[in-house]
């Protein structure tokens, strides 16, 4: 039996990345899916398409009358949207540190407020959040990112306590650095391509970038039952970054 039968499903950031392989897992389960982003031409078909900026209220607003009106509410929100930076204290512009922040955390913020009504309604609900080690550990230039990554390592821990005694987990995931259309993108800026390629590799102990479906399979474990002692920690999937 599908685990997820039954099961309404909101994700952020759906279309692409790891995203993109949330939405296709769930679906595959049993769920019925919105997969909401900037760009949802690429969310996987069988999700009903949303776009959405989460960084804005009113979009947000608008996506949650989406899955009301659509799905009936939401049981498993995935706020997985964000964006990255690549640049040190001295080198970011404050534009740059407002525009991360809004994104990966004003959005996990957003989303989850107008999440958690629906959730406290049944007294059911799960929550994951897609952080990073960069929230955990120092990287170079990652001055932005790392500090919105801690930001919601943080806030997943808030809303696991508080809510936990009306039936609704909150848990994030940690990856380390994914093969994602991000890195790539950050790849293609790069001087030699195939050099920065190999130091990225060269962080991860066992010698590879993740695979966007290796961190969704944990986001969908986290999401199921079977996780449901599980609520306010990191999961990590860093390839053993943290361990070195």
């Amino acid at each position: 039996m599908a685990r997820f039968s039954g099961r309404k499903v909101l994700i952020t950031g759906a279309g692409s990345g790891i995203g993109r392989e949330m939405t296709r897992l769930f679906l595959e389960e049993g769920a019925s899916v919105i997969g909401a982003d900037l760009d949802p031409s690429n969310v996987p078909a069988g999700a009903h398409q949303f776009k959405v900026d989460t960084s804005s209220e009113d979009d947000v607003a608008q996506l949650f009358t989406a899955a009301r009106d659509t799905l009936g509410g939401v049981d498993i929100l995935c706020n997985n949207a964000g964006i990255g930076s690549t640049t040190s204290v001295l080198d970011a512009t404050v534009a740059e540190w407002d525009r991360v922040f809004a994104v990966n955390v004003r959005g996990t913020f957003l989303c989850t407020k107008y999440a958690l009504p629906y959730m406290l309604d049944q007294k059911a609900g799960v929550i994951v959040n897609t952080a990073s080690v960069a929230g955990m550990i120092g990287l170079a230039d990652r001055a932005s990112y790392a500090a919105s990554k801690g930001a919601v390592i943080a806030l997943t821990k808030q809303v696991a306590v508080q809510w936990a005694k009306d039936g609704i987990r909150c848990n994030c995931v940690c990856p380390g650095t994914v093969d994602s259309p991000w890195v790539g993108r950050l790849l293609e800026q790069s001087d030699d391509p195939q050099r920065r390629r190999a130091e990225l590799v060269a962080r991860q102990p066992l010698g590879r970038l993740a695979q966007p479906v290796e961190i969704a399979k944990a986001a969908v474990y986290l999401a199921s039952d079977d996780a449901a002692f599980v609520t306010g920690t990191e999961f990590v999937i860093d390839g053993g970054i943290l361990a070195g």
